[in-house]
């Protein structure tokens, strides 16, 4: 059973800092997975942050281009988010996901990130 653990979320002011990471355990082949970050605010849609693929290509939400960085670490199933220059409307729970076109994915349990002076 695959299982995808988030942490790093916090209260930070706005214009602070962040790295969220996620762990992946389980039977899975890691390497194969597009790793994405999806966040949700109260009230709004879950939307897609920033998305790394399995050969290194990443991807971002206009809202966080130049202040986010999605990276990962294949050797020891980790993917992280450098979150810089936080605002107040990054406030949300952070999703980790796994995806992959034939294989499906796994959901993360979520971390909370606050940005409030």
């Amino acid at each position: 059973q695959v299982q995808l653990v988030e942490s790093g979320g916090g209260l930070v002011q706005p214009g602070g800092s962040l790295r969220l990471s996620c762990a992946a355990s389980g039977r899975i082949s890691f390497s194969v997975y597009t790793m994405n970050w999806y966040r949700q605010a109260p009230g709004k849609q879950r939307e897609l942050v920033a998305a790394v693929t399995p050969g290194d290509t990443t991807s971002y939400a206009d809202s966080v281009k130049g202040r986010f960085t999605i990276s990962r670490d294949t050797a020891n199933k980790r993917v992280y988010l450098q979150m810089n220059s936080l605002k107040p409307d990054d406030t949300a729970t952070y999703y980790c996901n796994s995806h992959h076109t034939l294989l499906g994915g796994t959901w993360g349990q979520g971390t909370q990130v606050t940005v409030s002076s």
